[in-house]
This record gives C-alpha cells, structure tokens and sequence, in this order.
C-alpha cells in the first residue's frame, strides 16, 4: 500500500479532541463562562458578571475596576483554566443581553485574539458594554449572526458554530451548536420552551430534534438547571401578558397612581405593560437607564415598535423633571414603567419607596411587579426592603405578574429526548441546585461519572481523546 493511501486510511480513522472547560456558573447562577476546544480551535461561550457579588459592596463601579479585583471578588469568572487548553480561542460567543451573560466581556475579552460573534440586539448591548469600559481598550472585532446561520471555526474545514433560536426572557436569544467530526456540542443555557411568545418566533425546536439525529447526533449538551427542581412546564410568555392584562384592568377605575417594574431587558413585557396602560387610557412612561436602553435599542433595532409618544428617560434630571410633570398633571393620566423589582438600592423603584424623587407615593397607590425576585439572598434582602418602603407610604403591591425565563422539569426532560446527547453537563445553578436536573438525567439513563458529569469552576472535562 502507498504511504499516500496509508495517510489517508490513517486520517478517516484518527478522531479530534474534544474538551471543555467549566469556568463560571457551575457553582452559582451567574458569571457564566465556558470554553470547548475542538482539536485546536477554541470557542468561548459567555463571559457574564455575578451581579450579587457586586451589590453587597457600597457604591461599587466596575466599569472602573481591574478585572483581577473583580475576579478576587467572585463578580466574573477567573479564566486562569484557560492556559490549560492547548488551542486558540477562535471565537467569544455571546448567547444573549444579560449581565450574568456579557457582563464580563469588558473585563476579559482583550485577553483573547478572537471576535465576539452574536445576534444582532445582543451584539449592539455589547458593543454599548465597551463604549462604558473605563479601564481596559476593548478592540475585539464585533460579528452579527443571524439565528438559523452557520459560520466555520478555525482552519480545519471540520468546525462549524451555529445558532438556533430560542425563547428566553430577552429577545433575540440562542443556543450556539458547536458541530465537530465527534458530534456536537450544544450550549444549551438560558431557555424556555415556548410556543407563543410575544415578540420574534417560537423556540426551533425541529432545529434541536435534526441535530440530535444527524450526523454523530449530539456528543454533550450543556444545560441551564435555574429551574430544575419545579415541576410541569414552564408556561408562555402569553401567559404572563393575559395576566399582566387581567391585573392593569382589575384596577383601571382607581383614580390614583398605578407604578409597574419588571426586568428592563425584557422587552416583550414592557411591550405588553405600555399596550396595556394604553388600553386603560394611562400615558405610560418608560424610566430608568436601563430601562432605556433596552427598550431604546430594541425600538432603533426594529425588534419592537412603540407608540411615538411614549417618553423614555434615563437620566436622573430626565426622570425627575417626568416625574414633577406627572404630579403637575396628575397621576391618573400616566403609567411609569421602571427599574427597581429586585430592591437595586440605586434603581428607580428603591428610590421612589425612600421618597427620593418628585412621585409621591400615597394611601392605596399600586405598584406592580412583573417579575420574581432572583433566588438569591441579597436580591430577597434588598426586594424585601423595597417593598417594606413601599408598604410605608401605602403603597398596596401585586406581586408576582410573571412567568420565568427558564424551563421546568418536562422541559428539561423535552430537551434531553430531543437531543439523545451521549455526554451531559449542567449548569446555571449551585451544587445544591444541580441535584434535581441529576435525579432526571439518571433517571433516563445517564450515571453521574460516566455520562453525567457535574463540574466545578476552573475544571477541564476530557470528552474525547
């Protein structure tokens, strides 16, 4: 035999290397980061912030700070793990707008020679992420892709990185799928399944049940475990928005002030919030930075269009100035829409049960929330401080308009016989979080050691040899 045929038998049997690195978000919901390396190219999923880590200090700037405080701090991930990896880093991919997502990008993406590749509202809130960096010169090139597109990673020709489209509580939101020669990789975070969502298209999930049968099917998924221990399914975002709908009319005759909060990434609840104060003859009023600029960028982006005469305003002069109008004009003819749900000591709701601004909350005045408190224990403190100054000047508080962004037990179990991945590693959650998404991995088969594999920041899986 030719040592040319003898190469070439010896290259349809020889496999590539196929390993991952759990960086941030194994032991937390927060600070996500992930890398797999395929052969010698390297994709990094996530660099997110834990935002908790930062709050519990006073008047923390991090747009101010090195990352190696923020990282001694536990507020994003220490990617010393990297230097472990034998590859380059082709690509930081970025799946969605939230902090605990891209919120370290600005700290750590300069280490990487590689673009930050994403969809085109996540890669704009990026792009407005490292124009606000006061420390590092970020200089990543930004890439927009499209869901249901494909781009080749590395020079191999056998590396391909694509995005399917999925449902989350932030529009324009994906799983990426890594596809190597061994099966692909699908980072599976932040999900639900949803059929009817307000705003863009249902999840794909016929992209998800092709890739689980195609090819080499699906060698590891790695899945978001938030909500793995709730039961059922997790319901629709039209769910939340018929709710949201019964609550604004139940109190349409009062004549007093009605406040709503809710998560200001979550443009399509602040879509349905300004629709309905519009149909119960309220002006509403968009406050808050980032409320701003979530909604702002959405609107520019064309993902959602809002009647020409709803405000947003950011500014603190801006809001004040709003909110003097209000109380001139009384408060019955608007509907402030703001930041605060969590109790954030410097958001515009926080500030508004201290007595901080121009809107005086008065007897019987409703404030709604349309969000959950993050399971987490300064975010309950500080919400619970929130409303306890709300309840003070009696305010009378709906709680709980909402439904989550993540998916429930039959949604997990939806996904794993989607996929059939051979390899599954969860995520998003603490040590303690994980054990129920682990009871229904092995309860389909799975063993914790073998297939199943629960990791901790800073460990390296070997997948493929």
């Amino acid at each position: 035999m030719s040592t040319l045929a003898t190469s070439w038998l010896s290259m349809l049997g020889s496999t590539m290397e196929i390993e991952i690195a759990t960086i941030g978000g194994y032991e937390e919901v927060g600070r996500q980061m992930t890398a797999v390396r395929a052969g010698d190219d390297i994709v990094v999923f996530d660099m997110g912030l834990n935002l908790s880590q930062v709050l519990i200090h006073d008047n923390v700037e991090t747009e101010k700070m090195h990352s190696l405080d923020l990282i001694d701090m536990g507020a994003i991930p220490d990617d010393r793990v990297m230097s472990d990896l034998q590859g380059d880093v082709k690509a930081i991919v970025p799946t969605h707008g939230h902090l605990d997502h891209i919120g370290a990008l600005s700290k750590l993406a300069h280490r990487y020679d590689a673009p930050i590749v994403a969809t085109p509202f996540t890669i704009e809130l990026v792009r407005q992420q490292l124009e606000d960096e006061g420390k590092f010169q970020v200089s990543n090139e930004l890439v927009k892709m499209e869901a249901g597109k494909s781009m080749s990673i590395g020079n191999s020709g056998q590396v391909d990185l694509e995005f399917v489209h999925i449902t989350h509580s932030i529009i324009d939101a994906i799983n990426p799928v890594l596809h190597t020669p061994e099966g692909a990789v699908v980072y599976g975070l932040d999900k639900r399944i949803d059929h009817s969502p307000v705003i863009q298209d249902p999840i794909d999930m016929k992209r998800f049940r092709e890739i689980g049968r195609e090819n080499n099917g699906v060698l590891c998924y790695i899945e978001d475990c938030t909500n793995a221990g709730s039961k059922g399914r997790t319901p629709s975002e039209s769910v939340a928005q018929t709710h949201l709908q019964d609550v604004i009319h139940s109190i349409e005759d009062y004549d007093g002030g009605i406040v709503a909060t809710t998560f200001s990434s979550h443009v399509s609840r602040v879509s349905s919030l300004v629709r309905f104060a519009k149909e119960i003859d309220r002006q509403p009023v968009l406050l808050g930075r980032s409320m701003e600029k979530y909604s702002g960028t959405a609107e520019r982006l064309g993902f959602v269009e809002f009647p020409d005469d709803v405000g947003m305003y950011g500014h603190r002069k801006s809001v004040d100035r709003t909110f003097k109008r209000i109380m001139k004009e009384g408060k019955e003819k608007y509907l402030p829409i703001v930041t605060g749900h969590q109790g954030e000591p410097r958001a515009m709701l926080t500030r508004m049960g201290r007595g901080e601004t121009p809107y005086e909350l008065e007897n019987g005045d409703k404030v709604l929330f349309s969000a959950r408190v993050i399971p987490e224990p300064t975010n309950e403190g500080q919400r619970y401080q929130s409303e306890r100054l709300l309840k003070m000047q009696g305010a009378r508080i709906y709680d709980d308009i909402h439904v989550s962004g993540h998916l429930r037990e039959e949604g997990h179990y939806q996904m794993i016989d989607a996929l059939q991945p051979q390899h599954i590693i969860p995520a998003h959650q603490t040590l303690e979080g994980l054990s129920p998404y682990v009871d229904l991995a092995e309860s389909q088969g799975y063993a914790a050691g073998r297939d199943l594999h629960i990791s901790r920041n800073g460990n390296l899986i070997q997948l493929v040899e």
